[in-house]
């Protein structure tokens, strides 16, 4: 078997397949397959979440070319334990850790230049066994300040059983409003070494929860561990300077940019200047300033994915949160489940009877494009001018996974599916009546494009009560057949001794005829007189010969139409 024939049996194939399902379903294939996807559609809000994933990468896209982007708080400086200062620092304190004497010199030296915050993004948990002296130096350091903010671990909650320290001992826990805390609850979470940290109450939860894909794209506000609240550092610090808390249990970080957007200085430059005696940088140069003393570099491993990036620094993304927290403008983002599942089945239903009702290709097309385009619209100005995300990702993707399969059928079972008085009149036995309406366009005075032909066409399909095949012959083809340019062609079939059948039709011919000048007023710049036309009647034996019978009777009334019009010249 050659590859054509094979190609060719294929086609034969599907366009066989499509008239058995043309023949079984009908156009009630789109109300069977709207029900299929609504029961879906109720499933994934319930159940499955499918396209939670998808709206995951739909947001990332957003956030990464989005066209208004909030500039980062200049009030908010990293300092950075970069690569540059592990290696400037190793010779005289040795590899990371270092002594805690050097942060303890660090925080004395620049609380003098009277920061708002000074926040560590390092986690002090257990003792310095081999410089005891040096924790003592931290401790008093810290002890000296009332600005200083230390990071608290959750761990994992099946471990709370194994832990001694109950919520209510934790500086800065709460209770829940309107919960009743378990009083006995333990929770396996790791404090600040330093009674000092402890004594000031400044501490927070610095987890990082990343959603299944292992990108941070929200951030805690607190955690409800037994009734409980266990406030984030950026909360506690929000709640120690007098910022508004944000009142969801989450939100997503509201990012200003990639990588390296805030202010950083390296912790090697910054302390060199502060010990020493002539000084290179500016007196006040962190006055006022929230200090995040963090790292960047590789080897300490506080790297994340985020919508931005896959190597983005943890201490940037604290940053974000504590700057989201400071201006308010952290992204909500409401889960509305049951308002996008009405969302989806109004969709996926009105695209549905579209398609049932035979609205018409064009029209369909550029309906659903639009209502498409303006979902995703709303979801793009959402995350640009508010500071909620509205996500209509689901609604979106289930409309368009439903448009695409409705217009497929549409696609393979159009010629099934159009009503031909050629095959009614091949599917019958027996003398038939033919009636041709034969409608031509005017093209001198009008410019008719193939899209105006077509809505003409299924205007006019649509007119009147009795079946009836509306074919468009547009003579593009060259010789002979360019004489029935811009041509309509109504025919209808019934039985040759079916008197009322036979009524019914001219009263659909007169219907049409009537309706015509309307039609044409849509669609034609000059519909005035802008068409003629000619109505013939012929008889054709049913079955085999059907086809041939349609031929000579499209012949006939072309040359009985032909004689008319020369009579009417020469009369005129």
């Amino acid at each position: 078997m050659t590859w054509k024939l094979f190609i060719s049996r294929l086609f034969k194939a599907r366009t066989h397949i499509a008239g058995r399902f043309a023949q079984w379903w009908k156009l009630s294939f789109y109300l069977y397959l709207a029900g299929l996807f609504s029961v879906f559609a109720v499933l994934d809000t319930t159940v499955l979440y499918y396209t939670s994933e998808m709206r995951q990468a739909a947001f990332d896209t957003m956030v990464r070319y989005r066209l208004i982007v909030p500039e980062p708080d200049p009030d908010i400086v990293i300092v950075d334990i970069n690569e540059a200062s592990l290696a400037a620092m190793a010779k005289d304190y040795g590899r990371w850790p270092w002594p805690r004497q050097v942060l303890g010199e660090f925080v004395e030296q620049i609380e003098k230049q009277q920061p708002k915050a000074v926040v560590f993004d390092i986690l002090f948990s257990d003792a310095d066994v081999y410089n005891p002296d040096s924790d003592a130096y931290f401790n008093d350091a810290i002890a000296a300040t009332g600005n200083t903010f230390f990071p608290m671990l959750r761990l994992d909650p099946a471990s709370d059983n194994l832990s001694q320290i109950k919520p209510s001992m934790i500086p800065g826990v709460t209770r829940l409003p309107g919960a009743q805390p378990q009083a006995d609850a333990t929770v396996a979470v790791v404090l600040p070494h330093f009674q000092a940290a402890l004594d000031g109450g400044r501490l927070g939860l610095h987890n990082i929860y990343p959603d299944a894909d292992n990108v941070a794209r929200r951030y805690s506000v607190y955690r409800d561990d037994y009734g409980w609240k266990l406030p984030s550092l950026p909360a506690r610090i929000a709640r120690e300077l007098g910022w508004n808390e944000p009142s969801a249990r989450e939100v997503l970080l509201n990012w200003r940019g990639k990588p390296f957007t805030y202010r950083y200085v390296s912790f090697s430059d910054v302390f060199a200047d502060l010990g020493s005696k002539v000084k290179q940088r500016p007196r006040d140069e962190f006055k006022n300033k929230i200090i995040i003393i963090g790292s960047t570099a590789p080897s300490l491993f506080d790297i994340k994915a985020t919508p931005l990036d896959k190597m983005h620094p943890g201490v940037e993304i604290l940053a974000t949160a504590i700057d989201n927290f400071k201006h308010g403008d952290a992204l909500r983002f409401p889960e509305w489940r049951f308002a996008y599942l009405l969302l989806t089945l109004t969709i996926v239903w009105l695209t549905a009877w579209s398609f049932y009702r035979d609205a018409g290709r064009d029209k369909i097309d550029l309906a659903f494009g639009l209502s498409q385009f303006a979902l995703i619209g709303i979801s793009y100005a959402s995350i640009n001018l508010t500071t909620t995300y509205i996500n209509l990702t689901g609604p979106v993707t289930v409309g368009v996974a439903f448009f695409t399969l409705a217009r497929l059928y549409a696609t393979t079972t159009r010629r099934a599916l159009e009503q031909s008085m050629v095959r009614t009149a091949a599917a019958r036995s027996g003398e038939l009546h033919a009636t041709l309406l034969l409608i031509r366009l005017d093209t001198e005075r009008n410019v008719i494009r193939p899209v105006a032909l077509g809505r003409i066409r299924s205007a006019l399909e649509k007119t009147g009560q009795h079946g009836k095949s509306v074919e468009v012959l547009l003579g593009e083809q060259k010789g002979l057949w360019n004489l029935f340019e811009h041509t309509l062609a109504v025919s209808w079939v019934a039985s040759a001794d079916d008197t009322a059948a036979r009524d019914a039709i001219h009263r659909d011919i007169e219907t049409v005829l009537a309706a015509l000048p309307v039609i044409l007023g849509r669609h034609l710049a000059q519909p005035d007189n802008a068409a003629s036309h000619f109505v013939y009647h012929g008889h054709l034996a049913g079955g085999d010969t059907a086809r041939a019978g349609w031929r000579a009777i499209f012949a006939e009334a072309v040359l009985e139409w032909d004689k008319q019009e020369k009579n009417e010249r020469r009369m005129g």
